[in-house]
C-alpha cells in the first residue's frame, strides 16, 4: 500500500468531519479542482477506506459483551488457526503478537454463556494450547484515526 500524500490526507480529514460531503463541496473547501478530488476519493474508497463492516458496532446487533482473548499456539499451525478463527462469526479480528501470547482475538458475544461457548471453540482449534480472556468493561478511547491524520498533516510530524 502506498503512503498517502498531503492532498489525500486533507481529503480524508474533510471526509472525517462530514462523511456525506460531496466531492464538489470538498473541492471548494480545500481549494482543489473537483475532478482532482473526485478521482482521489474514488481511489481512496477502493484502496484505503475500510468497508462498512468496520463501522457497524456489534452492540446494535445484540452482541454487547466484548472480550479480548490471548491465544498461545503452536506456531507451525498459525495459518490453519487463522483460517479457523475466520470461520467463527463472533471473532471480530485477530492479530499476531510478540510477547508471551501469540494471537490476540477480539470476540463479541451476546452474553457470558455465548462467550463461554466461543472460548471453547477457540480452545478446540488444533494448535491452540491455551486461551486467556479479558472482558472489556468500557471503551475508554474508541477506534479512531482522525487525530493521527491531523497529526500527520502538522509540520512537526
Amino acid at each position: 500500500m502506498q503512503l498517502l500524500d498531503t492532498t489525500d490526507r486533507r481529503i480524508l480529514l474533510a471526509l472525517s468531519s462530514a462523511a456525506k460531503r460531496t466531492g464538489s463541496a470538498i473541492a471548494t473547501a480545500l481549494n482543489l479542482g473537483r475532478n482532482t478530488v473526485q478521482t482521489r476519493m474514488t481511489r481512496l474508497e477502493n484502496e484505503v477506506l475500510d468497508s462498512i463492516d468496520r463501522r457497524i458496532p456489534p452492540e446494535v446487533l445484540g452482541y454487547g459483551l466484548l472480550s479480548f482473548v490471548e491465544l498461545h499456539v503452536d506456531q507451525r499451525c498459525l495459518g490453519d488457526i487463522a483460517a479457523k478463527l475466520e470461520a467463527i462469526p463472533e471473532v471480530l479480528e485477530a492479530h499476531g503478537l510478540t510477547g508471551s501470547a501469540d494471537i490476540l482475538v477480539r470476540v463479541a458475544a451476546k452474553d457470558a454463556e455465548e462467550l463461554f461457548r466461543v472460548h471453547g471453540q477457540l480452545l478446540h482449534i488444533d494448535g491452540v494450547n491455551r486461551a486467556d480472556s479479558a472482558l472489556s468493561m468500557a471503551e475508554l478511547v474508541p477506534y479512531r484515526t482522525t487525530a493521527l491524520l491531523q497529526h500527520s498533516l502538522s509540520p512537526n510530524a
